[in-house]
C-alpha cells in the first residue's frame, strides 16, 4: 500500500491551494506575460488558439513564435526552474525561476528579448482577473515555491496525457489540449459543428468580442483548474455552451462529481481523482459522461463526430 501511495503522489501529487496560493498567483502573471508575447507575434487563429501554452516533458512552452524570418520559443522548465528563450539562429537566454516580483520578471524577460534582437511590446494589463495590477507595476506578487510549481506541472502532465486519450475518440472539430494563461487552466474542447447564440460576455478584463468569438460555436469543454482565492480547490471541470435543457440534472460519473450552479459546469474535485484506485479511468469516465450529457441533450450528430478507428491488419 505504501508503494502504491508513493507512486500515486509522484504522478498525481497533492496540490492543496492554500499551500501555494502565493506562488500560483505569481506564476499566473508570469504565464500571462509569456502568453502575451506569443499573442503579439502570432497570426490570429479561431477561438484564440494562437495564444495558448502547451505542456512539455519539463514544463510549459509557447511553441515556435514567428519573428520576421526568424523564430523563437519561450519555455518554462519546472524541473531545473528556469525560463528559456531560444532563437532559431542558435542564440539563447536562461532566466532563473525564483522568488521575484512580477515587475522584475517582466523587465528581465523584455530585456532578454531585446538582447536577442527580438524586441516585443505587449499590453501590460492582466486579463481575466479581478483587481489586476499592470505587470510593470506589480511588486505584490513575488513568490515562487519550487516544490509546488513542480507539483502543478506534474498534474498538468497527467491531465494532458489523459485529455489527449479522450480527444482521440472524436473526429469532429476539436481544439488541441492547451493551457490558457488568462484563466490559468488546461483544456480541450469539442465542437458540434453548429453556430451558438451570442455569448453574454462579461469576463473581467477581456473584450466581449473575444469571448463571443471563442464561443461562436456549440461546445463541450473539459479542463483542469488549480483554484484561486475565491474558490480555493483544484478541480476538473466540464461544461456545455449553450447549456442544453436538463444538463444540470444529468447523471455523471463518478459519484463524487457534481453540478456547480454558479459556475454552470460539472466539477470533479482533484483530490477525489488522485486518491482513486485508477485516476485515469475516473477522469475518462468523467470526461465521457459529461460529453454524453452535452451531446445527447444538445442533439449533436454523434454518428458523424465520433471516431471510428480502422481495423489494422498485420502486413503480409
Amino acid at each position: 500500500m505504501k508503494s502504491a501511495n508513493r507512486e500515486r503522489d509522484e504522478f498525481w501529487p497533492p496540490l492543496p491551494f492554500a499551500e501555494w496560493k502565493e506562488t500560483a498567483a505569481t506564476l499566473h502573471m508570469w504565464t500571462q506575460i509569456v502568453g502575451k508575447i506569443r499573442l503579439t507575434q502570432t497570426p490570429w487563429i479561431n477561438h484564440s488558439w494562437h495564444v495558448t501554452l502547451y505542456v512539455t516533458s519539463r514544463g510549459l512552452t509557447t511553441s515556435p513564435i514567428p519573428y520576421g524570418l526568424s523564430m523563437f520559443e519561450i519555455m518554462f522548465d519546472f524541473i531545473d526552474h528556469h525560463l528559456h528563450i531560444e532563437k532559431s539562429d542558435g542564440a539563447r537566454r536562461a532566466i532563473e525561476l525564483k522568488p521575484r516580483s512580477v515587475a522584475e520578471f517582466y523587465r528581465i524577460v523584455m530585456k532578454a528579448l531585446t538582447d536577442l534582437e527580438l524586441p516585443v511590446s505587449i499590453k501590460t494589463m492582466p486579463n481575466e482577473i479581478e483587481n489586476p495590477i499592470e505587470f510593470d507595476r506589480d511588486e505584490e506578487h513575488c513568490s515562487y515555491d519550487r516544490e509546488y510549481a513542480n507539483r502543478f506541472w506534474r498534474v498538468l502532465v497527467q491531465s494532458d496525457r489523459v485529455f489527449k486519450e479522450f480527444r482521440s475518440r472524436f473526429c469532429g472539430k476539436c481544439s488541441p489540449v492547451h493551457f490558457f494563461w488568462g484563466s490559468f487552466d488546461l483544456a480541450v474542447t469539442r465542437f458540434s459543428g453548429r453556430p451558438a447564440p451570442a455569448h453574454p460576455g462579461g469576463v473581467p478584463h477581456l473584450p466581449d468580442e473575444i469571448t463571443r468569438e471563442a464561443y461562436s460555436q456549440e461546445v463541450s469543454s473539459l479542463g483542469f483548474w488549480p483554484g484561486n482565492a475565491s474558490a480555493p480547490m483544484p478541480i476538473f471541470y466540464s461544461y456545455a455552451y449553450p447549456e442544453p435543457p436538463g444538463f444540470a440534472d444529468a447523471k455523471i460519473q463518478p459519484e463524487s462529481a457534481s453540478y456547480h450552479k454558479k459556475l454552470r459546469e460539472f466539477i470533479l474535485p482533484y483530490d477525489a481523482l488522485r486518491t482513486a484506485e485508477s485516476p485515469d479511468e475516473v477522469l475518462l469516465n468523467f470526461a465521457q459522461s459529461t460529453y454524453d450529457a452535452a451531446s445527447v441533450l444538445g442533439k449533436w450528430d454523434r454518428g458523424a463526430l465520433e471516431e471510428k478507428k480502422p481495423v489494422l491488419h498485420s502486413p503480409r
